[in-house]
């Protein structure tokens, strides 16, 4: 195969190693992993090449600097590969692949985030398929957005969350159908492939994400809103995860009022809904319609980490208070429903 692809090694449990407090990464040892798999030297396989960062890092640490790091290096090497394959840790994984797909505008080949939830190094690692299967996906080039590959399955990135902590399939699109199936053939579905109304209007542009004081509230019976005003009124933004289609309790007018506040601050509120399947309809309910008069904002099907990752992104970027309330509820990447 006549391609070449970039493997991006940021950390994680496919690159750890055992030490007396747990598996920890180890650098250079992921690659010596890899070296060992004679799949990779397939002529059906794409050439590769690898750049590890350093430190390595458990992906509970990773914060926008590290996304920042990722797609800078897919900017600075963008025209020497035909795709590139990220190598992460799977506990942020669906944040990382969600903060890419919005930094990376005018993407025209295919960044695939990928990981295991058991170490290269050890029996049984679902690694190795993950590593595989994902250099050919970013080599074949039908798929041209940031993505995530894990258990069989292609997914857009912005679309993902972390489904299962001990599953090998761990990974899920609750809104969104799979790009791709792995089985004897990969067979992709062109028709959930994001190409239709987002055509490349340009050379790549990649905006830096900033540091970004955000929260994240979610409702439970009982809550008591008041407790969040100190931390509420220090924010640049706030996601609010609701029951069902975005309703609230209305035993306590102390949300209304931090919304209220919010909104004369010009800090967007966001609403996302708790349900790991469907869609915020604010106004559907009266439960929910205190949301609507106070100017929060729908976020439609969004998963939490896409909200976050968009939401930073927006900010990032200096836009005004008005062109985040609409833009978050424009599809941008793909990321939501409308």
């Amino acid at each position: 195969m006549d391609k070449k692809v970039l493997i991006i090694n940021t950390g994680g449990t496919i690159g750890m190693v055992p030490t007396d407090n747990g598996y920890a990464p180890k650098k250079g040892a992921l690659l010596a992993e890899i070296e060992q798999i004679r799949d990779l030297n397939s002529d059906r396989m794409p050439a590769w090449d690898m750049i590890e960062f350093d430190p390595l890092l458990d992906s509970t640490n990773v914060r926008y600097e590290q996304w920042n790091m990722i797609a800078k290096v897919v900017a600075k090497k963008y025209a020497k590969y035909d795709g590139f394959v990220v190598l992460h840790g799977t506990d942020t994984l669906a944040y990382s692949a969600s903060a890419l797909s919005f930094m990376l505008e005018n993407l025209d080949k295919p960044v695939v985030f990928t990981g295991s939830q058991i170490p290269l190094c050890e029996i049984r690692s679902d690694g190795r398929d993950n590593i595989i299967t994902s250099l050919m996906i970013a080599a074949c080039g039908v798929v041209r957005e940031v993505c995530l590959y894990f258990g069989n399955s292609l997914y857009r990135g912005n679309r993902t969350t972390k489904y299962s902590a001990d599953d090998m399939v761990a990974f899920s699109s609750p809104n969104y159908p799979a790009l791709a199936k792995a089985g004897i053939d990969i067979k992709y579905s062109k028709a959930h492939v994001l190409d239709k109304g987002f055509e490349i209007k340009g050379e790549l542009e990649l905006t830096e994400i900033k540091e970004c004081k955000l929260g994240v509230i979610k409702v439970f019976p009982g809550v008591q809103f008041g407790l969040f005003k100190p931390i509420v009124q220090e924010m640049d933004g706030l996601i609010l995860e609701t029951f069902g289609t975005g309703n609230i309790p209305t035993y306590d007018p102390a949300l209304t009022e931090l919304i209220n506040e919010a909104f004369r601050r010009d800090t967007a509120v966001v609403v996302c809904t708790q349900c790991p399947q469907g869609s915020v309809r604010l106004g559907a309910y009266e439960a929910g319609s205190a949301l609507v008069d106070a100017g929060a904002i729908s976020g439609f099907d969004m998963t939490t980490e896409a909200a976050v990752t968009k939401l930073s992104f927006l900010l990032s970027r200096g836009c005004s208070f008005e062109a985040i309330r609409t833009l978050m509820e424009m599809n941008l990447r793909g990321e939501l429903s409308k």
